[in-house]
């Protein structure tokens, strides 16, 4: 184990032990902390996790450490909540982890062999089976998920019980069938003609195949789609302005005169704020 850590770990405890007393104090005295209930916190909770993807993407490590905090602040206000009606608190929550962790590493605590990423992803998922007693690899994909998280997932669960394409150059014909499906789609001369299901199924589809080759190329599509909106933003924002400050309303700019914005602002960087870690 890192020295590092044992050193601060009861700094860490007690910074824990902290955090408990203080929500502990604030459940008992102030009126917007003891009103709320699971429901009430969980629209909260999945702002306060956009926040923190957010600040992972723009690489923002101050403010990393400010939404972890608020993260953390949830996760225990639901234990203390969970607590004052029986059912388990912290103490139960962070056991049952462990307990999991360990059960799920077999190569680590136990005799198991798993000496590559994708082992190791195989076993998860299989333990993951018997520990749920699901009667599918995808029954652990939660159905509230974004469409193109879930994508990922799927295919990352399918992909553990040895369901996947064997070389990536597979997988791109198979974008480029799909690509072929949905030009199909709009192949008719009368616009009239397009089925939209079936054009927003073969776009599903094309999407799909997608993000399967993105996984297989190392790229996260979450994140290069976050990265692509990001820098849209900031070139559209420098539009707006450089026109402003030529007196320009864009409702007044042509398609040609509004490019001239656009590639400028391509040859600018993002600022720091809106910039992507390097992978």
């Amino acid at each position: 184990m890192d020295t590092t850590t044992t050193d601060r770990r009861p700094a860490q405890l007690a910074a824990f032990g902290r955090l408990l007393d203080v929500l502990e104090r604030l459940r008992a005295e102030c009126p917007w902390d003891r009103k709320q209930t699971l429901e009430s916190l969980r629209h909260l909770t999945i702002e306060e996790t956009y926040e923190l993807s957010d600040a992972i993407i723009r690489n923002d490590l101050p403010d990393l450490k400010k939404e972890l905090g608020d993260v953390f602040l949830h996760l225990i206000f639901y234990a203390k909540i969970a607590s004052e009606t029986g059912h388990f608190d912290i103490a139960d929550v962070l056991n049952a982890q462990c307990e999991k962790l360990i059960f799920r590493h077999p190569h680590i605590y136990g005799n198991a062999q798993a000496d590559t990423e994708e082992e190791v992803k195989k076993n998860w998922e299989q333990l993951k089976l018997q520990e749920k007693g699901n009667t599918s690899v995808l029954g652990g994909v939660p159905t509230s998920l974004p469409a193109l998280v879930k994508a990922m997932r799927i295919q990352e669960k399918a992909r553990g019980a040895g369901f996947d394409w064997e070389k990536p150059e597979q997988v791109w014909e198979k974008v480029q069938e799909e690509l072929g499906e949905f030009k199909d789609e709009f192949a008719h001369a009368d616009p009239a003609a397009i089925n939209p299901e079936r054009a927003a199924a073969e776009f599903g589809d094309l999407l799909f195949s997608l993000i399967n080759f993105a996984r297989h190329a190392g790229i996260n599509p979450e994140e290069a789609l976050e990265r692509t909106n990001r820098k849209f933003i900031h070139r559209f924002q420098h539009l707006e302005t450089q026109a402003a400050r030529n007196g320009q309303r864009l409702a007044d700019l042509n398609l040609a005169q509004m490019d001239v914005y656009w590639e400028e602002a391509k040859q600018q960087a993002l600022p720091p704020s809106q910039n992507s870690p390097t992978k």
